[in-house]
């Protein structure tokens, strides 16, 4: 009985494992089509139309560019934060105060250029790695309007690499976003 028991358990777990894979095989097809509603996932600055594809939301654009251009003028991530504070700004998830972590991904985030990047990370038995080079990644052009130029975003993360805040071990270091740059 216990034997019967271990072969249907593992029988399971091969649906299940199999399953995953077909689910991965599939995202895997719409990055390489450019057909994957990842790519038009909304981050501060965008809106959806009513297609869901990525539209600029103008408030939320000027502000992007100024925390961009701040960064650039010399700005620290807690003092953007501050002024973000003081000018009744709400962050991205709706907060009174925005924190450094956020300013720091929004300065990293490729789709201020009007590009996607995907497969970043992965995922194997449901721990989420950082992808440098173990699986392929995606590049989508003109997936969307651009809010800042691509000189200003590589400048920022020139600015990040020599603050030493290109260097930290995460999703869209400031190097990692260079090398994006350089396949434009």
């Amino acid at each position: 009985m216990e034997i019967k028991q271990n072969i249907i358990n593992i029988m399971k777990g091969l649906k299940h494992m199999n399953k995953s894979l077909e689910i991965k095989t599939a995202l895997r097809n719409q990055f390489k089509e450019g057909t994957s509603k990842m790519a038009k996932r909304v981050c501060y600055g965008y809106l959806q139309d009513e297609n869901g594809n990525l539209i600029i939301n103008e408030a939320e654009a000027e502000i992007v560019k100024w925390i961009f251009e701040s960064y650039l003028s010399g700005y620290s991530l807690g003092r953007i934060a501050n002024e973000l504070y003081q000018k009744g700004i709400k962050s991205p998830t709706g907060r009174d105060k925005w924190n450094r972590e956020a300013i720091d991904k929004l300065l990293s985030n490729e789709k201020y250029l009007g590009i996607v990047l995907l497969q970043k990370t992965f995922s194997i038995m449901g721990t989420q790695f950082e992808n440098k080079g173990i699986r392929d990644k995606y590049l989508t052009r003109n997936s969307h309007s651009a809010i800042i130029s691509i000189e200003l975003f590589k400048k920022v993360q020139q600015a990040k690499v020599e603050r030493g805040r290109g260097t930290k071990i995460g999703e869209n270091t400031a190097s990692d976003m260079l090398n994006v740059i350089s396949m434009l």
